[in-house]
């Protein structure tokens, strides 16, 4: 326990001291958490790809993959789009925290500066709240009462932890404000010095990670094509479902006993008497796909022959690439049609945009 021998000045600067070696992980802790939530704001409000929800995210995303034309990062974003939404925003949140202006530094600053004055203000005010009660004795133990409550929003400093000091007989309530705010300053400085070195891998909770959270949703695929159901909620009732399927080779779908690769789209095979086949030999009419069981009977896929111009400049563009890693051809009944072939990236794009 913590005992404090001799009397006046010296007791005090001593509980000060201590108090302030109490503060410090958990200001620490606080301005790291703090600088989480308002990186993930500020780039929510400021960075047009992080303004909308997921799906104008999807365009972001799509867009940026047109644009670097690398068949790997396509193939990494189709394998599995959750993974790849998750780096995506994590390497926007590097280049926006850790450019030239170091706003990283700036933004944990600004935390500090915040939690510090609030300290200052609790300090102040038990001090006004308990230096005039004549009533009571124990009055570093109203003090320290007051102190944990007026900082109970902001840090996390249990009363409990503070019990070795509170039977302090430390009459000169007055002279603990000056003692306080010395004791401050030096934890201030530390933190301050830390900040030069800080990178993203100092939080404990990511920017990243709290900026993910606001695009979660559902992140089942269609069976067929693999393009992701848009419900917002995750674990949602009712079918999943999506505006815009996409060409069934992204899956690696074939003809039965060809090596012609699909180019079809679920939306129109439901409506078409084409039948697939799970399983070693069962064969289900698209028609009737719900009676193949989960994960198709838990689909909504309503007959619609339409499909974006980015898949089919994709497939044109990659088919080499698509034609290698799924082992087929684009030919027979894959053959890809001359109108796919004329579309270009910025028609593929703008058509994104709309």
């Amino acid at each position: 326990c913590f005992q404090i021998s001799c009397q006046g000045a010296t007791s005090i600067t001593t509980f000060a001291v201590f108090l302030c070696d109490k503060i410090a992980p958990a200001l620490h802790q606080a301005v790291y958490e703090k600088t989480a939530l308002a990186i993930a704001r500020d780039m929510k409000g400021k960075i047009p790809d992080f303004n909308g929800n997921r799906s104008s995210l999807e365009v972001c995303i799509l867009r940026y993959l047109a644009q670097e034309e690398n068949f790997e990062n396509f193939k990494s974003y189709l394998n599995c789009p959750q993974d790849f939404l998750q780096s995506y925003i994590e390497r926007h949140v590097e280049m926006y925290c850790l450019d030239a202006n170091r706003r990283l530094e700036k933004f944990l600053d600004d935390s500090l500066t915040r939690l510090y004055e609030s300290i200052q203000s609790a300090v102040f005010e038990s001090t006004n709240v308990v230096k005039d009660r004549k009533d009571r004795n124990d009055k570093i133990s109203l003090w320290l009462d007051e102190f944990c409550s007026a900082l109970g929003e902001v840090l996390n400093l249990p009363r409990r932890d503070l019990k070795g000091i509170e039977h302090q007989e430390i009459t000169d309530i007055e002279f603990l404000n000056n003692a306080m705010t010395e004791a401050l300053a030096p934890l201030k400085d530390h933190l301050k010095a830390e900040f030069a070195s800080a990178s993203l891998s100092s939080f404990e909770r990511q920017p990243h990670t709290i900026l993910a959270e606001q695009f979660a949703g559902c992140w089942e695929k269609c069976p067929f094509c693999g393009a992701v159901c848009t419900n917002t909620m995750p674990n949602h009732d009712g079918d999943h479902q999506l505006v815009f399927h996409r060409p069934q080779v992204l899956t690696g779908y074939r003809w039965h006993k060809t090596d012609n690769l699909v180019i079809d789209i679920c939306s129109s095979s439901v409506a078409s008497d084409c039948t697939f086949r799970i399983g070693e030999d069962t064969w289900i009419p698209f028609k009737r796909y719900r009676d193949a069981g989960p994960p198709y009977s838990t689909w909504n896929i309503p007959s619609d022959p339409s499909m974006q111009a980015y898949w089919k400049w994709f497939v044109s563009h990659f088919r080499t690439e698509l034609e290698k890693r799924y082992n087929g051809k684009f030919h027979g009944k894959g053959e890809i049609p001359a109108s796919w072939q004329r579309i270009t990236k910025q028609e593929a794009l703008d058509e994104l945009q709309k």
